[in-house]
């Protein structure tokens, strides 16, 4: 296969895809023999640095500073193509993300930090559309759920956990949260307001759903599921999800929001471990992964542990 040094032929048809994972670079002790799942190195006359899966480096007992998620732009580059490195790294830097470039033989790589990867595939998804002959991607627009929309709601959701967020496996049969959500439709918990839809171009791409919940006697929201469909995951639509239901909270005059996710992403709009805020995990095994967002009218002083919606089945 011929290696592209076209630029615009480069961006047009360039595919940016998330390796699973999270990296870091170290600094690899002198005369240690190379060790773990190395992906990349570069010897300096100071030293030799590694790129390494985050894991491998804590098992190897190795420091580090910079953990970021790896993007590979998968299209065939020449290494003497000219600019395809400046573009994505011009368009970043316009999204005030910053990027760290790998060469190889096949591809250009850039890892970014890992609160920025979202963001970051978004940002390179728009420079291929912009560089293609394809139309940009319709506007994406939030709004209230309606009853009609229920059928495609509870789709997505298959669809969005037919892979299980906790053990990487395929599901067998319906997933678990297509139950969950048809029984949060119909509790008495239910906030209309709160059930929000990601609609582009006339189809619903996303989904997410907040009902009622409590820890003693303060009202929260309970936030989940949230699913957006399989081929658009990780093109913002999650994070567009998550601002709206929390503009939509502070606006109503809720209190807080409670989950229970990945404290690594989850984190970047705000939320905190709940039992630093007086809130307990209905099951004390989630730990940090239950956390939880003080809105505007925070009342501060919150004791007990969090009751959500009927549907969730006492937890």
């Amino acid at each position: 296969m011929t290696a592209e040094k076209d630029l615009h032929t480069l961006l047009a048809t360039m595919r940016p895809e998330l390796r699973e994972g999270e990296f870091v670079y170290v600094l690899w002790p002198e005369g240690r023999p190379l060790a773990g799942g190395v992906s990349a190195v570069v010897r300096e006359a100071e030293g030799l640095t590694v790129v390494l899966p985050r894991a491998e480096a804590d098992s190897l007992g190795l420091s580090y500073d910079f953990v970021g998620a790896w993007i590979t732009l998968q299209v065939h580059s020449s290494l003497e193509a000219i600019g395809l490195t400046a573009a994505v790294s011009a368009a970043l830097t316009g999204a005030k993300i910053s990027c760290n470039v790998l060469a190889g033989f096949h591809h250009d790589h850039i890892l970014v930090p890992v609160a920025d990867a979202e963001r970051a595939l978004e940002v390179l998804h728009e420079l291929v559309a912009a560089c293609g002959d394809e139309q940009p991607a319709p506007e994406l627009v939030l709004r209230s759920e309606q009853p009609a929309d229920r059928p495609a709601i509870l789709a997505l959701t298959a669809a969005a956990f037919a892979v299980s967020p906790v053990t990487g496996l395929p599901v067998q049969g319906v997933p678990e949260e297509v139950g969950l959500l048809a029984g949060l439709f119909d509790c008495e918990d239910y906030l209309p307001q709160f059930s929000i839809v990601a609609e582009q171009g006339g189809d619903i791409v996303g989904h997410v759903i907040s009902t009622r919940g409590r820890a003693g006697e303060l009202a929260l929201l309970g936030l989940g599921p949230i699913g957006v469909v399989p081929r658009l995951q990780r093109h913002g639509i999650g994070s567009a999800l998550m601002k709206e239901t929390i503009a939509r909270a502070n606006a109503a005059g809720e209190r807080g929001i409670a989950l229970l996710g990945d404290p690594e992403y989850y984190s970047r709009f705000g939320f905190v471990a709940a039992a630093s805020l007086g809130v307990g995990a209905p099951d004390p095994a989630w730990g940090a992964h239950f956390q939880l967002l003080p809105l505007a009218l925070w009342p501060g002083g919150a004791s007990g542990t969090f009751r959500y919606a009927e549907p969730f089945g006492g937890t």
